[in-house]
């Protein structure tokens, strides 16, 4: 999606429980992820690793996604804490490509840069190359920024996407394990008032669907 169109698309595009819908966006392959082996051990090459959003490869920036926007800062400070300051060391979460960097110092550190740590420096240390690598894409607002709700677009609402996903996605059998799994979870001990609740929640989602959880609940 174009980022000029985000602002008077018919939901919000940053909304994270929403989907876009194929026939106004059709998916754009970037490449293929092949996972063909298991760990030698697990605690070193999955219970140390570091996945952040903040690792971002040079041409690509974040979206305006506020969910994104706060764990780009709180997915790396967790793994500070979960693993350590210099966990980005690990073999399993540093770069593939030597990495040139000021950081230094902190538990488990091994690996120093040399005096001075600070850029810009008269001895040739490390220091960004927008010339060579650009400047990260982003995004810019208009208007005043406050504190306050994001404006609704035509179509934000907490229903309409399910129901499509009910009508338009699933087949006769994916629709009656629904009904199945809805009951059966809803007969486990929900009683009234949070009863009444439920069904019209999922008349919400699709009168069909609701009329028929209603019909099973009652027998």
């Amino acid at each position: 999606m174009p980022f000029g169109d985000a602002a008077g698309y018919r939901f919000n595009p940053f909304d994270l429980t929403k989907v876009w819908p194929h026939g106004d966006y059709p998916l754009v392959p970037v490449g293929r992820m092949v996972l063909n082996r298991n760990p030698e051990n697990y605690f070193a090459e999955i219970e140390q690793s570091t996945f952040e959003p903040s690792n971002m490869v040079p041409g690509i920036g974040p979206s305006p996604d506020k969910m994104l926007l706060g764990r780009l800062f709180s997915y790396h400070d967790t793994h500070l804490h979960r693993v350590g300051p210099n966990a980005q060391q690990l073999p399993v979460n540093r770069p593939r490509s030597p990495l040139h960097s000021y950081n230094r110092d902190g538990s488990m550190r091994y690996e120093n840069p040399a005096d001075p740590v600070y850029a810009p420096n008269s001895y040739f240390g490390p220091k960004a190359q927008p010339d060579r690598f650009g400047h990260d894409p982003s995004w810019a607002v208009s208007g005043e920024i406050v504190r306050a709700a994001s404006e609704l677009h035509a179509q934000d609402d907490d229903f309409g996407q399910a129901g499509a996903l009910y009508r338009d996605v699933l087949d006769d059998a994916s629709r009656d394990r629904l009904v199945g799994n809805v009951v059966a979870h809803v007969r486990a001990g929900v009683v009234e008032p949070v009863l009444s609740r439920v069904k019209e929640y999922w008349r919400q989602v699709d009168s069909g669907l609701g009329a028929r959880i209603a019909k099973e609940l009652e027998t």
